[in-house]
């Protein structure tokens, strides 16, 4: 699902696309949607380019091209978002590309029924300093099936400040798509040296792999190809107001 803002840029960009076949600039793109500043902007691309809705053409300047547009169900979530923001209510926010699951998958019963489906909750992650995983099988979250991918799941809690530019923040509970491997630019849990797990984002760079913070004070770690492994990619998060 998109937030509020996410929907209302992509609404903006594919517009002034259709009317001029340009894109807007960021000056243009702010003022749409009354931020403050560019930064804001530029979360809000990277979140639509992560979500497939968008991407950025190479060697153009400003150049970007829309995908896809939500389908009906999630402008009426957007939709109902916002009219519980304007009561003065803050609802939880579930974002992420969440796609339909594998037929005969554990979440295909539970989506037809709309039960929830529990994942396990293995602890609190590092989204700064890493720490290990605290793999604690007994808890669990209840996560609604259609909002479920292909694949298995499970959820972390998040620790640290490091992630706070791509929309990730200290006590968030993310969900998490089981996976060994990951494209460049995708945010991932990452085992290092066997004993240190963290969130960021996956960089290979030749035969080496950064793991990139989206924050400013923190620095990118470079790795040899054999001292990280993915352990999944980061598909939703769900936040408590």
């Amino acid at each position: 699902m998109l937030t509020r803002k996410q929907f209302e840029l992509l609404t903006f960009i594919n517009r002034r696309l259709s009317d001029s076949g340009v894109s807007p600039s960021f000056d243009e793109m702010k003022e749409a949607l009354r931020l403050r500043s560019k930064s804001g902007i530029h979360r809000l691309i990277t979140g639509l380019e992560e979500r497939g809705f968008i991407r950025r053409l190479p060697h153009r300047a400003r150049a970007l091209e829309v995908l896809r547009l939500p389908d009906d169900a999630a402008v009426e979530a957007v939709a109902a978002t916002a009219a519980s923001a304007h009561r003065g209510f803050r609802p939880t926010v579930i974002k992420g590309d969440f796609r339909p699951a594998l037929a005969g998958s554990p979440t295909d019963a539970a989506a037809s029924t709309g039960e929830p489906v529990p994942l396990p909750l293995y602890g609190r992650i590092a989204a700064g300093t890493p720490i290990e995983a605290l793999r604690d099988h007994q808890r669990a979250i209840e996560v609604p099936a259609n909002l479920l991918g292909r694949g298995e799941h499970y959820a972390l809690e998040v620790s640290g400040d490091s992630m706070v530019e791509a929309g990730i923040v200290d006590g968030d509970t993310i969900i998490v798509q089981r996976c060994d491997s990951a494209d460049n630019g995708t945010i991932v849990v990452a085992l290092i040296d066997d004993n240190e797990v963290t969130l960021k984002r996956l960089r290979r760079k030749g035969a080496s792999v950064a793991l990139e913070p989206a924050n400013k004070a923190y620095e990118t770690r470079i790795f040899g190809p054999d001292r990280v492994r993915v352990q999944g990619r980061l598909v939703g998060l769900m936040r408590r107001y």
